[in-house]
């Protein structure tokens, strides 16, 4: 069965930090583009960032403004999203995907950052 389980999601301070962690079951992450989206209460999903297969290269939204890392084990079939300084902007559900072309959404990781 093809799956992809997100975790690591929290509640934390501003100005904390959280690593969340993709996993996927079923296939080999590192042939595809693997990314992590967001949906915010009451706004749209929207791409993060994601990471390619082919050169390790990245993308990251503008609104992250050098915050996110995100990073890919391959042995552990796993991709991890390092979020630092966390803004309550963050707060959201956080879902893993192919980047390009996401199929089925999982119950995402929720994110919540307030004082």
């Amino acid at each position: 069965q093809v799956q992809l389980v997100e975790s690591g999601g929290g509640s934390v301070q501003p100005g904390g930090s959280l690593r969340l962690s993709c996993a996927a079951s079923g296939f080999t992450l590192d042939y595809y583009a693997i990314g992590w989206f967001r949906q915010a209460p009451g706004k749209e999903r929207e791409g993060v960032s994601c990471i390619s297969t082919s050169d390790g290269s990245t993308y990251y939204a503008d609104s992250l403004q050098g915050r996110f890392t995100i990073s890919r084990d391959n042995a552990k079939n796993t991709v991890y999203l390092q979020m630092n300084s966390l803004k309550p902007e963050d707060t959201a559900v956080y879902y893993c995907n192919d980047y390009f072309n996401p199929q089925g959404w999982g119950q995402g990781t929720q994110v919540t950052v307030s004082s």
